[in-house]
């Protein structure tokens, strides 16, 4: 299944390009996947694009290299790697793909490209979702929510990861309606054994489904996490417990520790 652009966003893509393919990074970088996996299923129902060296290096020693003048063009070649990388893997899931909004200089200009791989990789856009996380959201929300309306007006999926720490309250789900909301490690750590953040996230789980959100529960590590998500109903999952990520390669969610989860 192919993709079309829509023509006033293809029309850029020839100025955007370079950025993502003809011009060359001070250093090279490569992508790890680790799955989000539907606990109910047994499915994996994304691949998370995860920025590593090219020999595997952590995604702090490529970050730290950053500077201002090259953010616009890493983000965009982060974006096409992902794309390119995941498809040659055999991506048959969604694929998430974090992205820097203080790198967008323009959204409809900088989509462009992105969109312009999907085409070429034969990847329909609704496998895409593009995630930004909650200290990227904060530094300018102005410019973040005129990037989300545009990417909403292309049927485009906007998910917040690490929700529920620092600044940002409940409020940006209104000011920004994402699509999806990855709810943060500090709340999944120990809930079994925590009161408050098992009424906490009761509450977030049931205000998602009245604002139509999908919640993604990551960072579990311990089946007991696992377990008691799950009777809160939560059934998308992500986190070593069912896979860790893998390099260049789409990792399969663990089968003994997702068949001991229905036990």
């Amino acid at each position: 299944m192919s993709v079309s652009l829509n023509p006033l966003v293809k029309k850029e893509f020839n100025r955007c390009e370079s950025c993502a393919d003809r011009v060359k990074l001070p250093f090279d970088f490569s992508m790890a996947f680790q799955p989000i996996v539907n606990v109910d299923t047994g499915e994996t129902y994304a691949q998370e694009a995860l920025v590593r060296g090219l020999n595997g290096e952590g995604a702090m020693q490529v970050l730290g290299q950053l500077t201002p003048e090259i953010m616009y063009r890493f983000d965009q070649r982060c974006r096409a790697k992902a794309i390119k990388t995941a498809v040659a893997a055999g991506l048959r899931t969604k694929l998430s793909i974090n992205f820097l909004p203080r790198a967008v200089y323009e959204p409809e200009n900088c989509l462009a490209v992105t969109l312009s791989y999907a085409e070429k990789c034969n990847l329909p856009l609704d496998q895409l979702i593009f995630e930004v996380s909650e200290q990227e959201r904060l530094n300018d929300a102005a410019h973040l929510k005129y990037i989300i309306d545009v990417y909403h007006a292309h049927d485009l999926t906007v998910a917040f990861d690490d929700f529920g720490v620092d600044q940002l309250g409940l409020d940006s789900l209104v000011k920004y309606q994402p699509k999806i909301v990855k709810l943060d490690r500090l709340f999944i750590d120990h809930i079994d054994q925590n009161k408050r953040k098992y009424a906490i996230v009761k509450a977030m789980i049931q205000l998602c489904k009245d604002l139509n959100i999908t919640l993604i529960a990551e960072g579990i590590e311990r089946i007991e996490e696992a377990k008691a998500l799950r009777d809160l109903g939560v059934d998308l999952m992500q986190g070593y417990y069912f896979a860790k990520p893998e390099f260049e390669r789409l990792p399969v969610p663990n089968a003994a520790n997702l068949y001991e989860l229905k036990l």
